[in-house]
């Protein structure tokens, strides 16, 4: 499942029984080298539609993590791009792999995303693969949150993966892994939130209305489709409401 370049068991385990922060602060130096870090192959597929729908000016990446979602920004804004994360160790990485020239300036923040520190600057927010960090009823607030940040007619984009079939084996790696997270968090604390199962796309839909986007989605071709002929992927896009100046 792991590259040699990536954490033992034992360091998953420590990292396991950690609280969100410090476990990506462990795991930072070999998170690239995980399963976790989003494929490239998704990140290609969601620059090539943000093209067809840009361009953009300012953009901000929620969790940024390590950095790749910054590669994606910086193909799509002209103007300054912003990575955010509660992670100091998973930003320091993140600045070390982005020290190169060229693309939109950078700039990096530590932040929560549940209370972003910007006021309305972005054209653009996206965000890969952090979302099982948030409980359900963590998702108005959040939403809330980045459609403060956004300027009028802005955009929040994202990609949201077909439910794995009941009975598949992703099915039950999933349900397992879910299961196990939950006991983990019953008994030990701090907790640790990373929840497969939860982001759900109707549920997602209905947040992000009640939060004052208009929500349109965007096949992602590159995957396929199922055998009901629905998009094995699809790029998540909610617009505020208004133009920009």
């Amino acid at each position: 499942m792991f590259t040699p370049q990536g954490p033992t068991f034992r360091e998953l385990a420590v990292q396991a029984l950690s609280s969100v922060e410090h476990g990506y602060d462990l795991l930072a130096p070999k998170f690239d080298h995980t399963p976790f870090r989003t494929p490239d192959s998704v990140l290609r597929s969601v620059e090539r539609a943000l093209r067809r729908i840009g361009p953009f000016e300012s953009g901000l990446d929620l969790c940024c993590g390590t950095g790749a979602g910054m590669d994606v920004l910086r193909t799509v804004c002209g103007e300054q791009v912003t990575g955010v994360d509660i992670s100091t160790g998973m930003l320091a990485v993140a600045r070390e792999r982005a020290a190169r020239p060229g693309g939109s300036p950078t700039a990096w923040v530590r932040g929560d995303a549940r209370a972003l520190p910007f006021g309305p600057a972005f054209d653009l927010v996206v965000s890969f693969g952090a979302f099982g960090h948030f409980l359900p009823r963590e998702l108005p607030g959040l939403f809330s949150q980045v459609h403060s940040v956004l300027r009028p007619g802005g955009r929040f984009a994202f990609p949201i993966g077909a439910p794995a079939r009941p009975g598949s084996r992703g099915y039950w790696a999933l349900l397992g892994f879910d299961a196990a997270m939950r006991v983990r968090n019953a008994v030990w604390r701090p907790p640790f939130v990373m929840y497969y199962r939860d982001f759900r796309l109707g549920d997602v839909r209905r947040e992000l209305a009640r939060a004052g986007f208009s929500v349109d989605l965007y096949a992602l071709p590159e995957f396929g489709q199922r055998s009901d002929g629905s998009p094995r992927c699809r790029m998540v896009v909610a617009t505020k409401p208004g133009s920009a100046e």
